[in-house]
């Protein structure tokens, strides 16, 4: 069975604008989980009645400052429930789910990183569908309907999204822009024209990274998707992911030229490939944060903001650390934005998962995941006053005012086409003149995706 994006799904691509703008707007008065008898409050619900000493197996992918601030918020159930959650972490999730599958113990969630992989695992019955085991009056009642129908499969609700990612953030060091007279660009021209200007000063504009384990290459994929949405507009995009149009097509053909140029100019991207293919995400913005700095530009999702607070604790946020959104390129595209989103899934129904999984749909949990930084929700009830932190605040309103919004490429591909176009973007970091065969390869791929 196909994997690939629906027509109609990609039609509810279109809506997240809206969904967003609501999301990041809108408070009915749910309180903040500003401490942990707040959040116990939203725990404590009749799901979580009987399940003292349970056990809650959770498999998913965060770790350092985003597990830290999962823990936070686990924390403050367990203590409220009585019940236990036990964090499974792994680098390849695919791969630690079938085995679990394979060995017969699966957890009882799992943290997906994208929509493809649920589709895949929904398709295989290895979900269950939460519209079966969850109280829908609520579920109803915090997510649009756009958000409900993008976690659903086959019309059977599958994913809560609970942590939403800006991926159109570009991170720099305010301080030291101002130090250096250089200011905020805001098309791919000035980008450009201010990386001459920062290397003519001496200095290296890019800090790109690639590395993740297995994952490695997928931030890589980021940058793609943004300027193809940012080049080729959402009609193209869409075709493109939904595998109708090839992958050197001219329009994305010309979209991994202009990434190609940027990471080959002489002096752009600090310590060329080998520290790109060698250099993860969770340090990936740090040579802003040097004196003086090594690097002033790093394109991350919003979500490094927990990786920059945890690194430099002393850094006062909007202030010494920021984002400003991913440069025009086309200026009919102007503001549009990609997204990425962590998705919960039931894998095994027991009334603890259950239990938890209602609290991690809830707005208490979320509410005290933004407090810690460096998330999103767009759960309806979750206040906008939540959001103290500017640069977190941004990231919303980066979001809420975009006038064209779509999941990053690669969250929407088949996971075996993800995979590919990983591994073809770290060759193409290591010879960026092999484009058109890299080009070619991933044709093929998407032609042989299930």
């Amino acid at each position: 069975m196909t994997h690939r994006p629906t027509a109609t799904r990609i039609v509810r691509l279109v809506l997240l604008v809206a969904v967003l703008a609501a999301a990041c707007s809108r408070s009915d008065g749910t309180p903040s989980a500003t401490a942990t008898a707040t959040v116990s409050a939203g725990a404590t619900s009749t799901n979580s009645v009987g399940i003292g000493g349970a056990h809650v197996r959770v498999l998913g992918l965060w770790s350092g400052p985003e597990l830290d601030s999962f823990v936070a918020v686990k924390s403050a159930w367990e203590k409220a429930s009585g019940a236990v959650v036990d964090w499974e972490a792994t680098d390849d999730i695919t791969r630690a789910l079938a085995d679990h599958r394979q060995a017969g113990d699966p957890p009882d969630i799992a943290i997906l990183p994208n929509l493809a992989l649920m589709d895949q695992l929904a398709d295989e019955g290895a979900l269950i569908p939460l519209d079966s085991v969850l109280d829908m009056t609520p579920v109803t009642r915090d997510y649009a309907p756009a958000w409900i129908e993008l976690g659903s499969r086959e019309g059977q609700l599958y994913g809560i999204f609970y942590k939403v990612t800006d991926k159109a953030a570009v991170w720099y060091n305010p301080r030291a822009f101002e130090a250096a007279g250089y200011d905020v660009p805001m098309t791919w021209s000035e980008m450009t024209t201010l990386a001459d200007k920062i290397v003519a000063d001496g200095h290296t504009p890019f800090s790109v990274v690639a590395a993740s384990g297995p994952a490695s290459g997928w931030a890589l994929t980021d940058w793609i998707s943004e300027i193809v949405l940012n080049t080729c507009g959402p009609d193209l995009y869409d075709r493109w992911v939904a595998a109708e149009i090839p992958w050197n097509d001219a329009c994305i053909k010309r979209s991994f030229g202009m990434f190609t140029t940027l990471i080959s100019t002489r002096g752009y991207v600090l310590g060329g490939s080998q520290r790109i293919i060698a250099t993860g995400d969770d340090v990936g913005a740090d040579p802003l944060y040097t004196d003086p700095p090594t690097a002033y530009l790093c394109y991350l999702p919003s979500f490094a903001q927990a990786f920059i607070a945890a690194g430099h604790p002393d850094l006062e946020p909007g202030a010494d650390y920021d984002v400003f959104r991913f440069p025009t390129i086309d200026p009919r595209y102007q503001g549009a934005v990609t997204i990425g989103a962590d998705v919960p899934v039931m894998v095994s129904d027991t009334p603890a998962a259950r239990a938890f999984m209602t609290y991690l749909a809830s707005a208490p949990a979320q509410e005290a995941w933004i407090k810690l930084g460096g998330f999103t929700s767009v759960n309806r009830s979750v206040s906008v006053d939540t959001y103290v932190d500017p640069v977190a605040r941004t990231a919303a309103e980066e979001l809420t005012q975009a006038k064209v919004s779509r999941f990053s490429a690669g969250d929407m591909m088949p996971t075996s086409l993800q995979r590919a176009w990983w591994g073809a973007m770290l060759d193409l970091v290591k010879d960026p003149t092999k484009v058109d065969s890299i080009l070619d390869r991933l044709t093929a791929a998407a032609k042989s995706a299930p």
